[in-house]
């Protein structure tokens, strides 16, 4: 980095300050020849899954692997429609592909960029008919059964779940979290009363510890959280080539089981997530406050009273996103696009026929999103001069015929 430059991610400081002791970790698997499995990868999960108040974690190795792991574990068959929505990464559509099941979308809300339960209610009731033989809903153009539903936490923000779990409920639905954003979110369940981490709240949910997360691994490596102890079992025999015991293979199974180093390295880094956390609402609130007076030109995220997002990115939206983009590059400042191209009108699905207008708000959130500079070590200097810079260019603007 140059001294004037503000970076959108800052991968470097972190793990110079935790240097020895993840030096430590990989001296610790050298010594043992400990790369597979073991303590280090059982330590981890018992970790993890305490932070999410979730009694069974299974480490995998990605996010990807997590998401398709769990569709499989819990009952999703080839053929079944899984829906989701089209303003995620598409880690979460190739997941329901490779588990034999075929993605389809319902729309998201415009403040909090997640599933719009109103959406998916329509498209159940509107687009399916439910079968009693069945006891799952069938969708009337590809006489198919709708199995599972995966609401996205985006950005670090829960999606609205008391409502998705309660039509999950009704027409016989599994869900799968897509949490890979959301690690140590929260949501205020109104049906419950009480405050529920992210990764706990149905079947299961998958978790990314890729490298720019808020819990990341130094390479690939995911994890399963789930409070379904059979669920669990079943996706340790699915990481694992099928088997539950050395060359005994119940199934056919993946090459998908996360490597000790990189569990040993994610539990030096869990005891520091809190702390990090904290820090990313700390620079979120900042942001608030000093781009409140853009609010004509610039949406802010909105953090309804059900949230406590933990702020994996700080996502603005502007009708001019490109041009705003380039005044920040021009002034050492970078920013990220997440996501410009919604997945249903993304060449991989073109085969699948849905066109533009197909899912408006997730449409003109892809043309207007701009994510800023978003990590613990951020200071308040540099948000002053990202939100100077932001000003200047929404006021100019602004003054243009």
């Amino acid at each position: 980095m140059t001294p004037n430059k503000i970076p959108f991610l800052d991968l470097v400081t972190p793990h110079q300050a935790l240097e020895e002791e993840l030096v430590a970790v990989f001296r610790q698997a050298v010594s043992k020849a400990a790369f597979i499995g073991g303590p280090m990868v059982e330590g981890f999960e018992r970790e993890f899954g305490a932070f999410c108040d979730s009694p069974y974690c299974v480490g995998v190795a990605s996010g990807t692997d997590a998401v398709r792991f769990a569709l499989t574990a819990a009952g999703v068959t080839p053929g079944d429609i899984v829906v989701t929505v089209p303003m995620t990464f598409i880690a979460t559509t190739e997941a329901i592909s490779q588990a034999g099941a075929r993605p389809d979308f319902v729309d998201i809300h415009e403040t909090t960029c997640t599933m719009d339960p109103e959406k998916l209610r329509a498209y159940l009731e509107e687009q399916c008919d439910f079968n009693k033989s069945l006891n799952r809903p069938i969708h009337k153009r590809y006489g198919v059964p709708v199995s599972a539903i995966i609401p996205v936490h985006l950005y670090g923000q829960c999606a609205d779940m008391d409502p998705i779990l309660d039509l999950a409920a009704k027409y016989n639905l599994i869900v799968i979290e897509d949490a890979c954003q959301a690690h140590g979110a929260e949501y205020f369940s109104r049906r419950h009363g009480c405050w529920r981490k992210a990764g706990t709240m149905s079947h299961a949910a998958a978790f990314s510890f890729y490298a720019g997360k808020n819990l990341a691994a130094l390479g690939e490596a995911g994890a399963v959280t789930t409070n379904d102890e059979e669920l669990a079992a079943k996706v340790r025999i699915l990481r694992d080539h099928g088997q539950a015991k050395k060359y005994y293979h119940d199934m056919e199974g993946y090459n998908g089981r996360l490597d000790a180093i990189q569990a040993g390295f994610l539990s030096v880094k869990l005891a520091h997530l809190p702390d990090w956390n904290a820090k990313r609402r700390t620079a979120a609130a900042r942001y608030n406050e000093l781009l409140e007076p853009l609010g004509e030109h610039l949406a802010l995220p909105i953090e309804p009273e059900w949230s406590r997002a933990v702020y994996h990115l700080y996502v603005v939206r502007s009708e001019n996103r490109d041009a705003l983009r380039e005044h920040l590059a021009a002034a050492g400042i970078d920013s990220g696009l997440h996501y410009p191209l919604p997945l249903h009108l993304q060449k991989a699905y073109e085969s699948y026929g849905w066109q533009p207008g197909d899912f408006r708000v997730s449409e003109r959130l892809a043309a207007e999103c701009l994510s800023l500079p978003m990590f613990p070590e951020l200071t308040p200097e540099q948000q002053q001069r990202i939100a100077q810079c932001v000003s200047e260019f929404c006021l100019s603007d602004v003054k243009q015929p």
